[in-house]
């Protein structure tokens, strides 16, 4: 995939309108109204309007900055993204209206609203992925009319204010300006007969349990998008699902980008003179250990690089690392043995320590 900066022709440090701009100029040579049956130019006009979509919001911007295609990927996997022209100007129908008056093609196809829920997960479940339940309740189409708002045996009627456009033309000042029809909405057709289950809406409330996949390796924070999830609209096509996903932490791990830290405790003894000790890693659904083996003289912030065994990497194959911190712990008692023991070695080295003291804190002779 190339750089979204890369495909707008665009610098890291460009606006909003540096990226509005470059997105008319790519998306005014790649229009399909304009290229018919290029299958090139329509690839070049996705691709300019999937990069569009990410850099002017702020929020998808910010995590492509910091982490590049992983940090939008978790949404790819659940729908985001355009797979189709008409999704595209489904979603930038105002934009597309400013920069060429509308499609030559016709009236542009109303959208449901998005929604937006939030999801709780475990540390395991955003590493490993899982499949989870939500509740929505949102407009579906109506079944009693197919979804047109007209009782059945009947249909809606064309608007003859925009003449089933969708859309009305009025001049403003020098300037001829195209804008929603106000009598239809924008659906190009009037319902004179209304359905009685969904009273012309073309929709109806429900409550229904969806399941949401969520891939491997995803963040807290991180978005889902289910296209098609959202409101429904009579005569237009579905809004989308945001899933916003809300990770909780694991005291045993410290998340950092797709590698995750542990700090482990060691005993002084065993930096010295080195050995075997567990750590917790993030198989079996981060209950499993590991046996590492310490260098003797290991230092206190010595890390340990266990490659390949932090968090997989969403939508890719591989993961990051698992950094394992050494934290020796001093002992804060110890007994008579283990003090004589430590005197000698201090003798040993040559070191001048504190001398040991009598019951009333005088010094033993």
């Amino acid at each position: 995939m190339r750089d979204l900066y890369e495909v707008l022709g665009v610098d890291r440090q460009a606006n909003a309108s540096d990226l509005k701009k470059a997105y008319y100029r790519l998306a005014k040579q790649y229009h399909p109204d304009h290229n018919p049956n290029d299958k090139e130019a329509e690839d070049k006009f996705k691709e300019a309007s999937n990069a569009y979509q990410i850099l002017s919001d702020d929020d998808q911007r910010a995590r492509y900055d910091r982490f590049g295609f992983d940090g939008i990927r978790g949404a790819a996997q659940n729908g985001s993204g355009f797979s189709s022209v008409e999704d595209i100007f489904s979603a930038f129908g105002d934009l597309f209206g400013d920069f060429f008056g509308g499609r030559s093609s016709g009236r542009r196809q109303p959208r449901g609203a998005d929604l937006r829920v939030d999801l709780g997960l475990s540390f395991a479940e955003a590493v490993w992925g899982t499949t989870k339940d939500v509740k929505v309740t949102r407009d579906v189409a109506c079944a009693t009319c197919n979804a047109t708002g007209a009782r059945p045996g009947s249909k809606p009627d064309r608007c003859t204010t925009c003449q089933g456009k969708g859309q009305v033309v009025h001049a403003q000042g020098f300037f001829m300006v195209q804008t929603t029809c106000p009598a239809c909405r924008g659906a190009g057709k009037v319902v004179k007969d209304p359905c009685e289950d969904c009273r012309g809406r073309g929709a109806v409330a429900e409550t229904s349990t969806l399941a949401v996949t969520v891939p491997a390796g995803v963040d807290d924070g991180q978005t889902l998008r289910l296209a098609g999830k959202g409101e429904a609209v009579a005569n237009g096509s579905p809004g989308h699902l945001y899933v916003v996903l809300h990770v909780q932490g694991d005291e045993r791990f410290r998340r950092d980008g797709e590698d995750v830290v542990t700090e482990l405790p060691v005993s002084f003894v065993k930096a010295a003179l080195g050995g075997e000790v567990e750590v917790y890693t993030l198989d079996e659904n981060c209950t499993g250990t590991a046996t590492i083996d310490l260098k003797a003289g290991s230092q206190p912030g010595d890390v340990v690089v266990r490659r390949g065994q932090g968090i997989p990497r969403v939508g890719e194959q591989g993961r990051g690392d698992h950094h394992v911190l050494l934290r020796v712990e001093i002992p804060k008692k110890l007994t008579a043995r283990q003090e004589e023991l430590m005197r000698e070695l201090a003798t040993e080295l040559g070191e001048g320590v504190r001398e040991k003291r009598g019951l009333f804190g005088r010094k033993k002779s």
